[in-house]
């Protein structure tokens, strides 16, 4: 009985840093960990979703510990969109109600935090009256300058509303998100950037109707806007599984057609995309095998190292260190605390090749369904903090990372 109740007293210790009290440390225990992120060249950001603005718990940890914010879907074009405001617009362009999504800016702004703008052409959920002739579903869709035209519009407008109305709070722009394909059915065959042509069935409608080179057209318009402005405002290209290898090499096919796709007066390349967003879900998707494991670093590595060679810089948008397992944590946390050397050892020499990391597998999920979206993506014990905002051994270990030169 003695050796089961040790055996407890050990497992609570893993599962909980204890401060030099014997007591549980709670996130006020730490240091913030994104000023300690900043003395090794990178960022950290979290994840926020309109709904998380009524969880005060999240909130403190979040303006503790984060330096910018990401919203989840409140700044993407199925969000912003909005029929009543495009009839309401005589030029014909279309019309946002920006409503949630300037609620999340300002509470950042009033933090002191900054905003990664995610995103501002995904193919994936967008709404299909956009594309339609006078915007009405019953119609058949709009010819290709139409579209394009309503595409110019809706960069600009969405990137002026924000840096008008909040000015340098929104840092940069995730201007297309996951155009490359993964499998050899998702894009033409001989195209070296693997341009998307479906998502799980469904034709890739910017393609369709904007044409081939709707990546390139939306980063113009969005490098215009932002030189009109003269706003301090980087634009990225932002993908998932951009540490294996075909997607990398794709990937690093579409940033150069992107970067050689205008030119300025004097007939030089105009630099359009300032970086590449990594998604950064590591680990199996909705099982266990393929978690934690160390592989992964050195893609991860290979894959900033490569992508830093095309000048551009890399952040990782979307991590989730994912673990099904609650029995796994103090794996988890050395994984992470691994990772985050990783990211440390790519700006030792000064050379800042990693600007940023934001985490979205933020908490535990523990009653999360198996078969649920969340569940799959980011793992029910993937989280730094458990589902009642105590700190895990992965934000430990991450910290004490992060102490060390």
């Amino acid at each position: 009985m003695k050796r089961m109740f040790l055996l407890l007293l050990c497992g609570a210790m893993l599962m909980a840093p204890i401060n030099v009290l014997g007591e549980e440390k709670t996130m006020m225990d730490y240091e913030p960990l994104h000023t300690l992120a900043e003395n090794h060249g990178f960022t950290l950001g979290a994840a926020l979703s309109y709904d998380q603005l009524k969880q005060p718990e999240y909130l403190d940890f979040v303006a503790r510990h984060f330096g910018s914010i990401t919203a989840t879907n409140e700044m993407k074009a199925y969000s912003l969109l909005n029929m009543s405001m495009t009839k309401l617009n005589k030029d014909g362009m279309p019309g946002m109600n920006y409503y949630k999504a300037d609620k999340m800016v300002q509470w950042a702004r009033d933090n002191g935090l900054k905003v990664r703008g995610h995103v501002l052409v995904w193919d994936a959920y967008m709404t299909d009256w956009f594309f339609r002739v006078d915007y009405d579903s019953n119609k058949p869709y709009a010819d290709q300058e139409t579209v394009r035209a309503r595409m110019a519009s809706y960069i600009d407008q969405v990137i002026t509303h924000f840096e008008e109305k909040f000015p340098g709070t929104v840092y940069c722009w995730d201007v297309v998100n996951e155009a490359v394909g993964d499998s050899a059915m998702e894009y033409m065959a001989g195209d070296p950037r693997h341009l998307r042509t479906s998502r799980s069935g469904a034709t890739n409608i910017f393609r369709d109707l904007a044409g081939d080179d709707y990546v390139e057209y939306a980063f113009l318009c969005a490098r215009n806007t932002v030189e009109r402005l003269g706003a301090d405002i980087q634009l990225y290209y932002n993908d998932y599984n951009t540490f294996q290898t075909g997607k990398r090499m794709a990937i690093t096919q579409l940033i150069k057609s992107i970067n050689s796709y205008a030119v300025d007066e004097n007939g030089a390349y105009r630099k359009l995309v300032d970086g590449v967003g990594m998604q950064g879900y590591i680990g199996g998707y909705g099982t266990q095998s393929g978690c934690m494991n160390t592989s992964d670093l050195t893609m991860i590595k290979a894959a900033i190292n490569a992508y830093s060679d095309l000048g551009v810089q890399v952040q990782i948008t979307e991590m989730a260190v994912r673990n099904y397992k609650k029995d796994r944590a103090p794996e988890h946390a050395a994984f992470y605390g691994k990772l985050f050397k990783t990211f440390k050892s790519l700006n030792a020499d000064g050379n800042v090749k990693l600007n940023n990391v934001s985490i979205w597998g933020m908490t535990d999920r523990p009653n999360e369904p198996v078969n649920s979206y969340t569940y799959r993506m980011n793992g029910p014990f993937g989280g730094l903090i458990t589902e009642n905002y105590a700190v895990k051994p992965a934000f430990d270990a991450v910290y004490q990372e992060l102490l060390l030169p």
